[in-house]
């Protein structure tokens, strides 16, 4: 191996590498037998025969362990006993809490002067000194940004500006947001909060019928919004008399006269951002901040089937959920005066944005970390790369096992700088959610991209998060142990033969940063919240040893199959998008059928090499429609089905392949990208009957 390395291009540095991982592994003794010198006993003796030129180069060999010695890469100390995450909490029938901080109280707050919102701005305002704040850019310019006082005074206008226009200071006044992120957003959302008045998103990805429901549920009368066309998707609901309560629309960009006109004949007054700006700097009124228990924002959450369902959040409720974050990770928001830079809109040039900005802190969602790993061995185009890639990954692996996050090792010069370079060169933290992210995904990628990357579980419900990886615990398979802003404890699931005696159970959070319920649906908040407080997320989780949390399967959309077995395809669908051509996969069941069929997007980057390697040719299309491929995919994820534990009735019988991505676009999936399933059922009826009829 040693000569290999050196022949190949005279590697002196990664001989060096090689031989510096083993001199770490090894003791004193080993190293002398390695170098065959005598044991320690006998080091005088040896000494007195040495001639001048052994000396001098046992000195050089002494000077490079030496310099290697007081240069290794540090572990990262983690803030408590990896093998002890969480502890149980006296009383509260098996409930878990973080073992980070003062785990007896909950954290409620990290700083005393920041406990609402608008106080986090605040701060960020002083400790930064007037530093930047919110950063934007155009097509192949620079970044460029808005300091925190002036993102204070606009804010301060923009809300004495809607006090002028019938809004009042309170948290009965909702405020509609209707906009792609971007520093209008922030400058929208810190008005309403200097002003103690309630924001309330709305999406593209809803619908226009979600869109009508939010209005009338939150009786907005005023909307925020970036773009002319969204005006226009608002006063076509007024026209039809659908959205009567509606009386202001403010946008963020320049219109045109008719749109204004249009607006004063269905009774819509139509303004820019600037202008109520201006009026508000002209009649400017004092702040008027909220308390921690005053209501901040309304999210509705999509949902998979029915209404949007509103959930209220309080500026308390937000501020211990970052404020756990911020103790686990020691990370900067705005209340450290970070800085924090929007991309053009355009999802193309995020790349080239990414590069501009070179962010430090870089939130993404599974989808894209698993983009991220295809794209990376889709470039491994021979066997001699793709070995060399597994074994420059491998290496940093061990490094990162160990505690060792770096991006300057031999291997990153060598294989993994390019990617680095791809995001900006600088992210030291990646934190990832909302749906499963893949174990060898995560663990190439921590490696490769030298960072960093936190995995967290939680839900709206109880603002954002409520687990999150312990720093220093560098393994995958679990979603982290609790904030020190919540408790956690699993019950039992009866149905699905989940026992809390085996440390298994329905995933239950209790806390501060849990939301006070749903808007006007005092129904499903019964549903949601017990007598207790304890939110039911309907997931399952299972305690590992550690203390921290695996998520192992869904308590929602569960079906029971005719021989009267219960299955929960979210589960099933976590292992199936597992198989390397596989993009997304839909498993679908019916009570009056005894086995489980599925549809399948294959992967258009992975799955034409894949298709070869079996000796299967085409296109994209061709490959869709190719028999022999479809039993190969089948084949690869009953594989997969078997090797995670699957029972014979939770594998699929058979499959339909599908060339197009399920996505929000076309209803599919909701806005954070899960699955819809009625509507997923619905719009492949005509497949899943035909493989139920042909493998009957």
């Amino acid at each position: 191996m040693l000569t290999f390395f050196l022949l190949s291009g005279g590697s002196l540095w990664l001989f060096s590498e090689f031989f510096l991982s083993l001199l770490e592994k090894m003791q004193a003794q080993e190293i002398l037998r390695m170098l065959r010198l005598p044991e320690l006993g006998d080091l005088s003796q040896f000494f007195r025969s040495l001639s001048a030129t052994t000396l001098v180069s046992m000195g050089a060999l002494a000077a490079i362990l030496a310099y290697w010695f007081t240069h290794r890469p540090k572990a990262l100390q983690p803030p408590c006993n990896l093998l002890m995450q969480s502890e149980e909490v006296e009383g509260s029938g098996g409930a878990r809490r973080s073992v980070i901080g003062d785990s007896q109280q909950l954290f409620t707050h990290y700083y005393d002067d920041a406990r609402t919102m608008y106080e986090v701005f605040r701060r960020g305002l002083r400790i930064s000194g007037n530093g930047p704040c919110l950063g934007f850019r155009n097509p192949k310019q620079p970044y460029q940004w808005l300091s925190y006082q002036e993102v204070a005074d606009r804010a301060e206008f923009l809300g004495s500006g809607l006090l002028q226009h019938n809004c009042k200071p309170c948290t009965d006044q909702f405020i509609g947001v209707f906009a792609q992120n971007r520093p209008e957003w922030i400058i929208a959302e810190l008005a309403c909060y200097t002003y103690s008045m309630v924001v309330v998103p709305l999406y593209d990805t809803l619908g226009p019928g979600a869109v009508r429901y939010i209005i009338n549920t939150a009786d907005i009368s005023t909307v925020i919004v970036d773009k002319p066309q969204k005006a226009v998707v608002l006063l076509e609901h007024v026209e039809r008399k659908e959205t009567p309560g509606l009386k202001l629309i403010i946008l963020m960009e320049p219109f045109e006269e008719a749109l204004k006109d249009r607006g004063q004949e269905c009774g819509v007054v139509i303004k820019s951002m600037q202008d109520v700006e201006d009026c508000g700097q002209q009649n400017h009124c004092d702040p008027v901040p909220p308390k921690p228990s005053d209501l901040s924002i309304v999210c509705f959450t999509s949902g998979t089937t029915g209404n949007p369902k509103g959930a209220m959040l309080t500026h308390g409720n937000v501020v211990a959920d970052f404020s756990g974050f911020l103790k686990v990770t020691e990370s900067v928001v705005y209340c450290h005066g970070g800085r924090v830079g929007f991309f053009q809109g355009d999802i193309r040039l995020l790349s080239d944005d990414m590069k501009a900005l070179c962010p430090t802190i870089f939130p993404v969602v599974p989808r894209l970390l698993n983009r991220m790993y295809d794209k990376i061995f889709s470039q491994a185009d021979t066997p001699l790369k793709r070995w060399l890639l597994e074994f420059a990954a491998k290496r940093k692996q061990a490094e990162v096992r160990s505690g060792i996050i770096r991006n300057d090792s031999i291997w990153d010069e060598l294989f993994f700088n390019k990617v680095q370079a791809s995001l900006g060169g600088c992210v030291r933290m990646i934190v990832t959610g909302a749906a499963p992210a893949s174990p060898t995904v995560l663990g190439f990628l921590r490696a490769a991209l030298g960072c960093q990357v936190y995995e967290g579980y939680g839900q709206t419900e109880c603002t954002a998060g409520c687990t999150f990886t312990t720093p220093g615990d560098w393994t995958s398979g679990h979603v982290g142990a609790p904030l020190p802003c919540n408790h956690i404890k699993l019950v039992d699931v009866e149905e699905l033969n989940y026992w809390t005696s085996k440390g298994e159970g329905e995933i239950c959070v209790r806390g501060p940063n849990v939301f006070k319920g749903y808007l006007k649906d005092p129904e499903r908040t019964k549903e949601a919240l017990d007598d207790d407080g304890w939110l039911h997320t309907g997931d399952i989780g299972k305690w590992l040893p550690t203390g921290t949390l695996k998520i192992i399967d869904r308590k929602k959309h569960i079906f029971k199959l005719a021989q009267g077995e219960y299955v929960a395809p979210e589960m099933i669908e976590n292992i199936y998008i597992r198989s390397e051509p596989v993009a997304q996969v839909y498993v679908h069941g019916d009570s009056l059928k005894a086995f489980l069929v599925g549809i399948v997007v294959p992967d258009p980057e992975v799955m034409p090499s894949w298709a070869q390697k079996r000796g299967i040719e085409g296109t994209y299309a061709e490959l869709c429609t190719n028999k022999e491929l479809k039993k190969a995919i089948l084949e690869d994820m009953l594989r997969l089905g078997k090797e995670s534990g699957l029972h014979s009735f939770e594998q699929v019988k058979a499959i339909h392949i599908h060339s197009d991505m399920f996505s929000v676009q076309n209803g599919l999936l909701t806005p954070t990208l899960k699955a819809k399933r009625p509507e997923l059922r619905e719009y492949f009826k005509k497949q899943i009957e035909e493989l139920y009829s042909t493998s009957m």
